[in-house]
């Protein structure tokens, strides 16, 4: 019995640290509606947080018992190797199709941003250094959260909407980035095609919402990650995005994953599959943190 409560001991050791979830912390209000959000917290925190966006097609089932989007697989595999390496995790619920369209979510994922760092304090992490990670619909809005300017209302009464709703790192899969090459994104609830006319309201709209329209110097580092199999998101708009990003003098690094189809998992990929999520918190680690 001794022998067994001594392994046991020591297989709790080796575990990795386990994080503290602060569950449903209201960021913000619309119309009465609270936005929620989750925050991980590291047992041995580095003092930098960083935002979680999971994919979900921009869209949420509209049943009062559907699961939130803050608390589902992906935010809680990004959350773990994160928290293990002593960040500070924010996992958002956002608004959603077919309730809601462009731009609430994006408004959304820069209401956490300025909610979180105007409480940086309590949340035990640098206001001025956040970072932000999603995957697919949650790659586009961390993309547009690292392009936007995202400038703060100096003369809001909320002292929330005084910060700045810029993130200083991203890490981003599978992110459709050129909404003029997304049909039918339920997101702006429009068809694209080629007779689409560029003066169109349609054609406006998608480019507004576009991480890749927005891009500029002084944008931060990108690590994308995508698979060149996509059929969902094409491989082409990470590459069309690092371009962009590369001609801007932006920081950036694109994970290929030759085989993989769109999903965290990215099936169908051709072993060994990139350690994605190594990647990301190793990008973070570069290029969040300062000396």
């Amino acid at each position: 019995m001794k022998r067994l409560y001594v392994f046991v001991m020591l297989a709790s050791m080796l575990l990795p640290a386990q994080s503290k979830v602060e569950a449903n912390v209201i960021y913000g209000m619309y119309s009465g509606m609270a936005l929620l959000m989750d925050v991980h917290r590291p047992e041995k925190p580095n003092g930098y947080g960083v935002i979680f966006i999971s994919g979900s097609a921009w869209t949420a089932p509209l049943a009062y018992s559907a699961a939130p989007l803050k608390s589902n697989d992906q935010s809680l595999m990004y959350a773990k190797p994160l928290v293990a390496a002593g960040y500070t995790v924010f996992t958002l619920n956002h608004r959603a199709a077919p309730r809601f369209r462009y731009p609430a979510p994006v408004e959304d994922a820069q209401r956490a941003v300025r909610f979180i760092r105007h409480n940086a304090a309590k949340f035990g992490i640098r206001p001025d250094r956040i970072g932000a990670a999603g995957g697919s619909s949650g790659g586009h809005l961390v993309s547009m959260l690292g392009t936007l300017d995202g400038q703060g209302k100096p003369d809001d009464p909320d002292p929330v909407e005084r910060e700045s709703a810029k993130v200083q790192c991203v890490a981003a899969r599978a992110a459709p980035t050129d909404l003029l090459k997304t049909l039918n994104a339920p997101l702006l609830g429009i068809y694209f095609s080629d007779a689409t006319k560029k003066d169109s309201q349609e054609y406006k709209t998608a480019l507004e919402a576009s991480p890749i329209t927005h891009v500029s110097e002084g944008d931060p580092p990108f690590l994308l990650t995508h698979g060149d199999k996509d059929e969902l998101i094409a491989y082409s708009q990470s590459e069309a995005f690092e371009t962009a990003l590369r001609a801007a003098g932006v920081i950036v690094k694109l994970v290929k994953v030759p085989g993989g189809g769109h999903g965290p998992d990215f099936p169908g990929a051709v072993p060994p599959v990139p350690d994605y999520m190594g990647e990301t918190v190793a990008w973070f680690d570069r290029y969040l943190k300062l000396p």
